[in-house]
């Protein structure tokens, strides 16, 4: 019986970095929690416990810190591909590196009109992430959005659909609608403004959900993506993740009161979850 090693990688999981950028009138902030992996020639450390070819995940963290002292962080994205350009350089016995990251979004305080030049505010749960896969020969990159809570109180619907004997959901013609927006698009090249297109992905999104005359979640998760390929033509493809969050009515028959779509109990669990890729030839 021949045993032999398959797929393997290693790396360093939840490097968190903040680093600030000091201005004279000032401050800017990027926080990023990072994950690095790297697949190549490694067979002898598995199987003869060689390990001469074998970074340590301990220097691959100091590495993060050392470009982040060398170079700002100007995207999460540019600082990925910069980290892999780094580790394909000096290691020869790597072949592929994968990068990802998420950064923690921090907006500077403004209070009546005065803004604080050294002080800030987070954004919740929502995350900018990005993720590369990179060889010596090509690049295929990824950015995206993870946890951008939205909701809207009507033009949603959900009608004529399947039923079987189990089925007790009501159809309903004018429903909220909510979801976490979790979305990741492929670049179709790494050379371009990575800040400028977030931004306006983001917005495309946000404007479609607002906008969008909803039959289904799948219906509005299609026109997001849609509008954010039509804007944007350097994405090749976009995928999104939508959990649907309920808010059920909530029955006030009880206490003699009627209840015309005003108050509503949030409920987290359990969820639906529509995901798809919506593509750009």
């Amino acid at each position: 019986m021949a045993i032999r090693l398959g797929e393997n990688n290693y790396g360093k999981q939840r490097v968190r970095i903040l680093q600030v950028a000091r201005h004279p009138d000032r401050h800017d902030i990027k926080e990023l929690t990072l994950g690095i992996r790297l697949e190549g020639d490694f067979e002898t450390a598995h199987t003869k416990g060689d390990n001469r070819k074998v970074l340590p995940t301990d220097t691959m963290k100091n590495t993060v810190y050392a470009l982040a002292k060398q170079h700002a962080i100007e995207s999460p994205e540019a600082f990925c591909l910069r980290l892999a350009d780094h580790f394909l350089a000096r290691n020869p016995q790597v072949s592929r590196v994968r990068i990802e990251a998420a950064e923690t979004l921090w907006t500077r305080l403004a209070i009546e009109g005065k803004t604080y030049p050294h002080t800030f505010t987070g954004s919740n749960n929502e995350r900018r992430t990005a993720a590369l896969a990179a060889t010596r020969k090509e690049k295929t990159l990824h950015a995206g959005i993870a946890g951008l809570i939205v909701l809207k109180t009507t033009d949603s619907a959900f009608e004529d659909f399947l039923k079987d004997e189990y089925t007790t959901l009501k159809e309903d013609r004018d429903r909220i609608l909510a979801t976490a927006i979790s979305a990741n698009w492929l670049y179709r090249e790494s050379a371009i403004d990575f800040d400028q297109d977030w931004r306006g992905v983001r917005q495309s999104l946000l404007e479609a959900f607002a906008g969008h005359n909803s039959e289904s979640l799948q219906h509005t998760l299609y026109a997001m993506g849609e509008a954010a390929l039509k804007k944007f033509p350097s994405i090749r493809e976009i995928h999104l993740s939508l959990p649907n969050k309920h808010y059920n009515l909530v029955d006030l028959s009880p206490f003699h009161l009627e209840n015309p779509k005003e108050v509503f109990l949030p409920t987290d669990e359990p969820h639906g979850l529509i995901e798809a890729t919506v593509r750009s030839d």
